[in-house]
C-alpha cells in the first residue's frame, strides 16, 4: 500500500466531521464561522452574537448559513434530549374582564429550543400556547384564580411549574352605589409617592373627606398610551382591602390620571386603544370608583388650525375625548368622572383660544354629559380677567367666585365674538385650592377668605367684594370643595379639614331645615 493510498484512508477519520457539530443554544456567545447543528441540520455563523430565545438558525439569515449536514435527530448522536426548559418568570395579569384574564410571562429557555407553554387554572390545564402570553376566557366574574405556567420542548419535556399568580375577575361593576350622598363634597387627592408631606396608608384618610382621588396612573414610558399604576407604600392586594375599606364608609375612591410628571399625549389611534385598555384593566384590578381627569403641560393643546372647542381636529384631543368616553361606556352610569385643569386651559379660552389656553374646553364640552365633577384648580396660577372685564389675583374670595361664575354663566370663547361655551350646571362644580402653604406655589386661601367666597357663590350672601355675581341669588347645588392635597392637610394636622367640613355639612343640615319648613 502506498503512503499517498494511506492518507486517503485516514484522511477522513482526521476532519472533524459536519454532523458532529454542537446543539445551537440560546445564551451562548458565537463567533463567526462556528458550525451548530439545530433541528437536524448544520449551520454556519456568519456573524457573532450572543444567542437569544427566538434567535434560531433558521429565523435568522443574517446570523446563520445552511451547510447541510446533519444526524437525522434532534441531537448529533443522536442521543435523546432529557433536559426541561427553564421555568417561565414574571407570570402577571394585563387585562382583567368579568369572565377573562390576560397574562403575560417572561420566555423560557432551553438546551435545544422551547416549543410552547401549558397554562393551568387551580391545577388544571386551561390553555396551551406558543407564546409567552394568553387569554384565559370561560370565568366566573368576582372569582379569585390561581395561575401557573410551565413550559415544553420539542422533546415533550416539560418544566416545573411557575410561581402561582392569584388573580380575581372584576364584578361587572367597580362603582358599589352612587356618588356620595350628602349635598356639599369635600374632595382631596392621595399621594402615590413620597415628597416630603405626609406619608399615610390609603385607609387611613381622614374621614372628613367624601371623595379620594389616588394620584397618578401615569404612561409607562415617554410617548406610550399606555397607562401604569403601582402602590408605592403597600402591596396590590393590601391596597386593594384599603380602597375596599374606605367604599365601605361611604367613600368613594377615584384613579386619577396624569399630574405634573404624568404627560398623557394620544397622538394616534394605537395609543388611545392602550390608554382604554391600560385604565379598564387598572381600574377593574383596584375596584376603583371612577376616573379624574389632571391633565397638564403639553398633555393637551390645540394645534394651529383648531379654532371651533366644539369641533376638535386636534388629534391627541380627540382621541383622548373618545378614550374617556369609552372608559365610561365600559363600566357603567354609576362610574364618577371628575376633572381638574388649570385656569389657563378653560377660563383662559376666555380671551385667547389657541395652544394650550382654552385646550380642555373641547374635552369638557364632549364629555359634559359624564362629567360628575369639574374642579379647576385656583392656584398655581397668574391673575385671570372674569366676566366683568376685570381681573382677578388667585387666593383671594374674589378670583374664586369669578373664576366659578364663568363656568356657572357660559362665555365667548376667544373674544366677544367666539362660539360660547355654554354653561355646566351647579351641581358639577367644586372649587379647587391648596390645602396649605406648602402644597402649591400660590393660591392657598386662608379658610374664612373661601368660606365668604362660598357662601357667596352658594347663598348670595355677599361679602361687598369687587366681583358682583351676575345671579344674585347665587347657585344653591354647588357641590364643594377640592384640594391638592389629602397629605399636604395632614401634613398641617388636618387643618384644611377640621375648618371647612363642618362648614359644608351645615349647607347640608340648612338644604333639611327648608325642605321640613
Amino acid at each position: 500500500m502506498t503512503i499517498a493510498l494511506v492518507i486517503l484512508l485516514i484522511l477522513p477519520w482526521l476532519t472533524p466531521r459536519a454532523d458532529a457539530a454542537a446543539q445551537w443554544q440560546a445564551g451562548t456567545a458565537y463567533k463567526k464561522g462556528d458550525i451548530v447543528t439545530y433541528q437536524n441540520k448544520n449551520y454556519e455563523c456568519i456573524q457573532a452574537h450572543t444567542a437569544l430565545t427566538g434567535w434560531e438558525p433558521p429565523n435568522v439569515p443574517a446570523l446563520w448559513k445552511d451547510v447541510g449536514g446533519g444526524t437525522g435527530g434532534e441531537n448529533p448522536t443522536p442521543a435523546p434530549d432529557t433536559i426541561p426548559p427553564s421555568v417561565p418568570t414574571g407570570l402577571a395579569s394585563t387585562l382583567i374582564t368579568e369572565t377573562s384574564v390576560q397574562l403575560i410571562w417572561n420566555a423560557s429557555t432551553d438546551n435545544v429550543a422551547v416549543t410552547g407553554y401549558e397554562v393551568y387554572r387551580n391545577g388544571s390545564l386551561a390553555a396551551s400556547t406558543s407564546s409567552a402570553s394568553a387569554v384565559i376566557s370561560g370565568l366566573t366574574a368576582g372569582t379569585t384564580y390561581a395561575f401557573t405556567v410551565k413550559s415544553k420542548d420539542a422533546a415533550g419535556n416539560l418544566s416545573a411549574a411557575s410561581s402561582p399568580l392569584s388573580v380575581t375577575t372584576s364584578t361587572g361593576s367597580t362603582n358599589p352605589g352612587p356618588a356620595p350622598t350628602g349635598s356639599k363634597w369635600l374632595i382631596g387627592y392621595w399621594h402615590n409617592f413620597d415628597n416630603g408631606s405626609t406619608n399615610i396608608r390609603l385607609r387611613n384618610v381622614s374621614p372628613a373627606y367624601d371623595i379620594i382621588n389616588v394620584s397618578f396612573a401615569e404612561p409607562v414610558s415617554h410617548g406610550s398610551g399606555t397607562l401604569a399604576f403601582t402602590p408605592y407604600n403597600s402591596t396590590v392586594e393590601q391596597f386593594k382591602s384599603d380602597i375596599a375599606y374606605l367604599q365601605s364608609q361611604g367613600k368613594k375612591v377615584l384613579l386619577s390620571m396624569g399630574g405634573a410628571n404624568g404627560t398623557i399625549e394620544l397622538t394616534d389611534v394605537t395609543k388611545r386603544q392602550q390608554f382604554e385598555e391600560s385604565l379598564k384593566s387598572i381600574i377593574s384590578t383596584y375596584g376603583f370608583n371612577g376616573l379624574d381627569i389632571d391633565l397638564e403641560g403639553s398633555s393637551l393643546s390645540l394645534n394651529a388650525g383648531d379654532t371651533d372647542f366644539r369641533n376638535p381636529t386636534t388629534p391627541k384631543i380627540v382621541n383622548f375625548i373618545n378614550g374617556v368616553k369609552a372608559v365610561k361606556a365600559h363600566f357603567g352610569a354609576d362610574f364618577i368622572l371628575t376633572a381638574a385643569p388649570e385656569t389657563a386651559y378653560v377660563q383662559g379660552g376666555y380671551l385667547s383660544y389657541g395652544g394650550p389656553w382654552g385646550a380642555y374646553l373641547p374635552v369638557i364640552h364632549a364629555l359634559r354629559n359624564d362629567l360628575t365633577l369639574l374642579h379647576v384648580q385656583h392656584y398655581n396660577s397668574g391673575s385671570m380677567v372674569g366676566l366683568d372685564g376685570r381681573s382677578y389675583s388667585q387666593g383671594t374670595a374674589d378670583f374664586h367666585v369669578a373664576m366659578a361664575e364663568m363656568l356657572l354663566q357660559g362665555f365667548h370663547v376667544g373674544g366677544s365674538g367666539g362660539p360660547f361655551f355654554s354653561p355646566l350646571r351647579p351641581d358639577q362644580i367644586a372649587i379647587g385650592v391648596p390645602a396649605s402653604q406648602q402644597a402649591a406655589g400660590g393660591g392657598y386661601t386662608a379658610p374664612a377668605e373661601l368660606q365668604k367666597a362660598l357662601n357667596y357663590l352658594i347663598k348670595g350672601v355677599s361679602y361687598g367684594g369687587s366681583y358682583t355675581l351676575r345671579q344674585p341669588a347665587g347657585y344653591a347645588a354647588i357641590k364643594g370643595i377640592m384640594t391638592w392635597s389629602i397629605n399636604w392637610d395632614a401634613y398641617t394636622n388636618n387643618q384644611f379639614s377640621n375648618a371647612h367640613r363642618p362648614f359644608l355639612n351645615g349647607f347640608s343640615t340648612q338644604t333639611t331645615k327648608e325642605a321640613v319648613y
